[in-house]
């Protein structure tokens, strides 16, 4: 007997499965330390994933709400449903989430505003480490966005939020605003389009909803799904208090000497083919055009003024005029730089019955300065024809903009703070958001 375990003590065959079985507890056990490690990365990257979605619409509704931050939690929570693809449930015991995330909302820093910090987590038992580890560790995730200037301000502003489309250009419409933005509220798959033969330079298109790439576009950047352009002049309504109406209609035959003193308000506006219209300069301020339309087809100069198509009468459903401007026309227009209608060369009350298509047209050769907003937030602007419209400081801001036929605008546009002078607002500034932390 023991001569024969003094043989088997020196025989050296088999002794790699000696090492092997007395090494496979190491390998059991790395190996199932791996695959926990494992699962703990996945959870790691799959939680970073939904924080970062959850911060970003936050930030989208905070938007929304002009910074409010009542619905951000339901906001987040309803994110999480749907961008959360752990398989397990997150951690329970936090504040907010109905009790499965924690949400800060840092005050604003520098370009940074509207902040969303967002912090999940989740702890669950692996079947490795739960031989060794009494409680599990807890995999955390925090994320937060903020929205951030784009780079660009929008001298092209669709105010229309239930449309597919807020802005197009067609025909052979030349359009060219190389220091300016195009942006849309719209939230539908092509927010701005370019079709025909339309040539469209501008330095971004951006829009609530998709912009599609177009050869029709020459710009530095497509901005979609970006929050959305407040209203500029969304406190700007005519006061009847300050309308001292006559009945009679503003023409070039027009006596200025004749009318009663502070008389600033006309039943209508029009300008006929090869006649001239000067507003005298002591006539500075507002042109209430009292429940009728402006209708240029020949020359009309004024400066520091702002027409206004509106009505005297308060009713919310009262007659408001639109605006036709003919082939034959010249408008030189300068906005005045103080007081209500600061920065706004024409404007159409918003009281304005809704209106689809060419409801207030710019149209054909007139090559017309207007220096300051055409601001219509209820109707439709169509510029067309084969206009070459220049101007230094000019906005269209309407519930849609359509620019078609052979309409030229050159628009040396620089920025909000280089046409401050000019009085243009300083909120149109086209943003984007992104995650900063």
């Amino acid at each position: 007997m023991f001569k024969f375990l003094k043989k088997l003590w020196r025989d050296r065959r088999g002794n790699a499965l000696v090492i092997a079985g007395a090494a496979l507890p190491m390998v059991v056990g790395a190996a199932g330390l791996a695959t926990d490690t494992i699962q703990w990365t996945l959870w790691k990257r799959q939680l970073q994933r939904a924080a970062d979605s959850a911060a970003i619409a936050g930030v989208y509704e905070r938007e929304s709400a002009n910074g409010a931050t009542t619905t951000v939690d339901s906001t987040v929570s309803h994110d999480l449903t749907l961008n959360l693809h752990t398989f397990y449930g997150l951690k329970t015991g936090n504040p907010n989430c109905s009790g499965k995330c924690t949400l800060v909302f840092p005050a604003d820093s520098g370009v940074e505003t509207d902040q969303v910090t967002v912090t999940i987590a989740i702890q669950q038992r692996l079947p490795f480490s739960s031989f060794f580890l009494h409680t599990p560790p807890t995999i955390t995730a925090t994320a937060t966005a903020a929205s951030i200037p784009a780079g660009g301000d929008a001298c092209i502003e669709a105010l229309d939020t239930t449309s597919t489309t807020g802005v197009t250009f067609s025909g052979n419409a030349a359009v060219e605003m190389p220091d300016c933005d195009i942006f849309s509220n719209t939230s539908g798959t092509n927010s701005a389009i370019g079709r025909g033969s339309a040539a469209v330079t501008a330095n971004s298109v951006g829009g609530v909803g998709g912009i599609q790439q177009s050869n029709n576009f020459t710009v530095n950047a497509y901005r979609p799904y970006s929050p959305a352009l407040n209203d500029p002049y969304a406190n700007v309504n005519p006061d009847p208090a300050d309308m001292h109406c006559t009945s009679s209609a503003l023409t070039p035959n027009t006596d200025f000497g004749s009318l009663a003193s502070g008389t600033n308000c006309f039943s209508s506006l029009s300008v006929g083919p090869n006649q001239t219209l000067n507003i005298p300069a002591s006539y500075s301020g507002p042109i209430y055009i009292n429940g009728g339309g402006v209708d240029f087809k020949g020359t009309f100069n004024c400066s520091s003024c702002t027409i206004v198509l509106t009505n005297s009468s308060g009713s919310s459903t009262a007659t408001i005029g639109q605006l036709t401007t003919n082939a034959t026309a010249n408008v030189n227009i300068t906005a005045p730089t103080t007081g209500t209608y600061k920065g706004i060369a024409i404007m159409q009350d918003r009281r304005s019955t809704t209106c689809t298509g060419n409801c207030n047209t710019i149209n054909g050769n007139s090559a017309s300065v207007i220096t300051g907003a055409v601001y219509f937030p209820n109707q439709e602007v169509w510029y067309n024809g084969t206009g070459t419209t220049t101007a230094t400081c000019t906005m269209f801001v309407a519930k849609r903009i359509t620019f078609t036929g052979n309409s030229g605008t050159s628009n040396k546009f620089k920025s909000l703070a280089d046409c401050s002078s000019e009085g243009l607002p300083s909120n149109a500034s086209v943003r984007m958001v992104r995650l900063v932390g």
